[in-house]
């Protein structure tokens, strides 16, 4: 994988693109359903249990697909994509101009949300966690609490699960040094200390010769 930077209003970040190389982000979405993805995500979706009326956030949102879904499964809720790859948003916005859904997608980072306080019922995050840096992941989660409404609940899906039931492709992915802290013991701590409740794993299973986990925490009262 191989970080770009790009001057933002902060000054100069890097970040992962989407598919991992920018040469890569046109068959980023074939390969993600021919494997599987979307399907895991529709599982994610599931024990969210969108109600109408609801605020819904999905970070990373990369190329859009998972949040036209949500908007196109729940037409009833408010759904916000966000991501710092602006050639990723390009094709969001075209993919949901062309499926006539609305869903509003912002350029920004995880670990800085762009976002008032309780101001979400639900966050997602599928894909995309292993893409944070050591130093990045428990500040994305803090914000991630901090945006969430008393209540709300935050449900993320990455390659995980224990040490010993990981698959080829999770070690050969956990050789890099952004995604050797991502094991489900590291994530479901980071949880808790970003002063989430209830941080647990939902379940795990294979996935591309990996092993993929799925978690869900709440939103305390203040």
């Amino acid at each position: 994988m191989a970080a770009r930077v790009e001057e933002t209003s902060e000054g100069r970040r890097s970040f992962l693109p989407a598919a991992g190389h920018d040469w890569l982000l046109p068959f980023y979405d074939p390969f993600v359903k021919l494997f599987g993805g979307d399907k895991a995500r529709r599982t994610l979706l599931d024990q969210a249990t969108i109600r109408a009326g609801q605020r819904v956030l999905d970070v990373g949102c990369g190329t859009g697909t998972f949040a036209i879904s949500i908007e196109r499964l729940h037409p009833n809720v408010e759904v916000v994509g966000l991501d710092p790859d602006p050639r990723a948003l390009d094709r969001a916005e075209r993919k949901a101009r062309r499926e006539a859904v609305s869903v509003r997608f912002d350029r920004g980072f995880s670990d800085r949300l762009p976002y008032p306080d309780a101001s979400f019922d639900r966050v997602f995050s599928s894909f995309m966690f292993h893409h944070l840096s050591a130093n990045e992941k428990e500040p994305t989660l803090c914000e991630i609490r901090r945006v969430l409404r008393p209540g709300g609940s935050f449900h993320l899906l990455d390659f995980g699960g224990s040490h010993e039931k990981r698959g080829l492709l999770t070690r050969f992915i956990h050789s890099s040094h952004r995604l050797a802290d991502n094991s489900e013991e590291r994530i479901l701590e980071l949880m808790a200390r970003a002063g989430f409740a209830e941080a647990k794993t939902i379940g795990c299973r294979a996935f591309l010769f990996a092993r993929i986990a799925y978690y869900a925490a709440i939103a305390p009262p203040p």
